[in-house]
């Protein structure tokens, strides 16, 4: 069995960030997909058997799918709303009508977190879904602050369509974003009442972090606040605008952290954006954004421990790559992706889960059936359920806890263990079980997995050492003992005989007499028993 960084203590790999050459058949594959996809369903790893690493990550970090259609009224509005949301028909979509009715947008925002993780169920096989995500819990917000759906939608668009773009680019347009303008009071800030709040976080959490190195000041946000006053949002058509009456015109000095930089006051129509250019340049000037941007990145999709040799290995190099190419994201991850860290052995199979991660790449590893699109009624339907589900485990998507996203991300030092307690590791397992006892029914359709259609998709399932094998490849993406395997082969496929014969017959029976009831029920069981034992293994909840 594999040594275990989160029980053993084991100090991170010191390998570097020389392009892997190693072997790179099936566990190295489902490792690099589960980092870069919510799950490695069978079908993602027949698509790339037999490429290169190379070939494979190239693949992944140039998605080519078109993007995802916009959220559809799926929901049916009370007859005591006040405003009724007659102006778009039912399955067309209402990101871009304009609607202020407070029950109407809570409708809407729910519409839009089944529609998310609908796109999650269904990704293309690109990283641009898991950079979308890391770049809400970067740059978060919260659905129920911002209210507006229709400024919801934009700003998820924008993440989604710049995942993999520019960094510098993407923070402008965050800034003047109206989500964010509402969410961190930018739309209230000033020059007779300056708002320090999305000063101090784009230079706290969104580009310069909170290290050693990151020596701002208060005085630095306060003229940061002076910057950024003046923009203000337009509901009708759904984007921000300034206005010069309201800007600080007069000049902002900067600390020595910015290199006692002067940012010229501007008293113009285009003053604001050209002072919010200045202020991007000089922030950006520094050291730190690089290595802060290096170290998230890391975390996302490596792991949590960032010691003083991963630090010189791995973020330094990815810093300075970072800044050479003009804050381009798709270089960073590319030479970490196929560095020979990412496939280090100590690398594998380290990370707990998010909630995210457990329950999309459940369904999508057990290819749980959904309805075609056209049932969008169902499906969204289906899609709630998987967000309750992820509320449970404490990942509500669209709504990160705070502005600083979710804490596993980032709290000091449990990390991604933070999702592991002893109230979401019970709910963990109940999903998992749930979804192979009884499933989940919703317009008189149903998700489960089904046992038998899902040993049907291995390679030898007669065979209990074959079927087991795979089994516990596939499901946990770490080897177990043999003496594990064996045990488990006893007592569950074989019900405690000793001959694997007693399970090969009864495989057999099943797929030429399945109407043989008492054999199939039997054969179902043993499987769903099986798969059941392994996902309450601590090791299911590691990717």
């Amino acid at each position: 069995m594999e040594r275990n960084r989160l029980t053993e203590n084991v100090p991170p790999p010191t390998t570097g960030l020389q392009p892997y050459a190693g072997s790179f058949g099936a566990p190295e594959l489902r490792h690099l997909l589960r980092r870069t996809l919510f799950g490695a369903t069978k079908s993602d790893m027949a698509y790339f058997s037999g490429k290169s690493v190379t070939e494979v990550i190239n693949e992944l970090l140039n998605p080519t799918a078109p993007l995802p259609a916009p959220p559809v009224k799926e929901y049916v509005v009370a007859a005591t709303t006040l405003v009724p949301d007659t102006n778009i028909a039912a399955g067309t979509t209402w990101v871009g009508d304009i609607n202020n009715d407070g029950t109407i947008a809570s409708y809407r925002r729910a519409s839009f977190k089944k529609w998310w993780v609908g796109n999650l169920v269904n990704q293309d096989r690109s990283i641009r879904e898991k950079m979308t995500l890391f770049w809400h819990n970067h740059f978060a917000t919260e659905m129920n602050d911002v209210s507006n759906a229709q400024y919801i939608y934009k700003h998820h668009h924008l993440l989604r369509t710049s995942a993999l773009g520019n960094f510098k680019t993407l923070t402008k347009n965050v800034t003047l974003d109206p989500a964010m303008l509402v969410y961190l009071n930018g739309q209230l800030n000033t020059a007779a009442a300056p708002d320090e709040n999305y000063a101090r976080e784009i230079q706290e959490l969104f580009c310069c972090g909170k290290g050693p190195d990151s020596l701002y000041t208060e005085a630095d946000v306060k003229a940061a606040a002076r910057v950024l006053t003046g923009w203000r949002n337009n509901a009708t058509t759904l984007s921000s605008y300034f206005t010069a009456s309201r800007h600080d015109a007069t000049n902002k000095t900067f600390s020595s952290f910015y290199n006692n930089t002067v940012i010229t006051g501007r008293n113009s129509a285009t003053g604001g954006e050209q002072e919010l250019d200045d202020l991007l340049n000089m922030i950006f000037a520094t050291q730190e954004v690089a290595k802060y941007m290096c170290r998230r990145l890391y975390r996302w999709f490596v792991y949590y421990d960032i010691d003083d040799t991963v630090e010189q290995n791995i973020i330094t190099p990815l810093a300075n790559l970072f800044r050479s190419s003009n804050y381009e994201i798709l270089p960073v991850l590319d030479k970490l992706l196929k560095s020979e860290h990412f496939f280090d052995a100590l690398s594998r199979g380290c990370v707990i889960k998010s909630p995210a991660e457990l329950v999309i790449g459940f369904c999508r590893e057990s290819e749980i059936a959904f309805q075609p699109d056209t049932d969008y009624f169902t499906n969204y339907g289906f899609y709630n359920y998987l967000v309750s589900w992820m509320n449970n485990m404490q990942q509500s998507i669209g709504d990160p806890p705070d502005v600083s996203g979710w804490k596993a991300y980032y709290q000091e030092p449990q990390f991604n263990e933070i999702w592991i307690n002893s109230d979401t590791l019970p709910k963990r397992n109940q999903f998992t079980d749930t979804m192979l006892v009884s499933g989940y029914t919703f317009n008189s359709k149903k998700i489960q997995l089904d046992p038998l259609a899902y040993a049907r998709t291995f390679s030898n399932p007669g065979d209990p050492n074959a079927f087991i094998a795979e089994l516990t490849e596939r499901l946990l993406g770490l080897d177990i003992s043999a003496a594990s395997k064996a045990q488990l082969k006893k007592d569950i496929l074989l019900n405690g005989q000793s001959l694997d014969i007693y399970w090969t017959q009864a495989w057999d029976l099943y797929i030429s007499t399945p109407t043989n009831t008492a054999n199939t029920t039997s054969v179902r069981t043993k499987i769903r028993d099986l798969v059941k034992y392994l996902m309450n293994l601590a090791e299911y909840q590691l990717a």
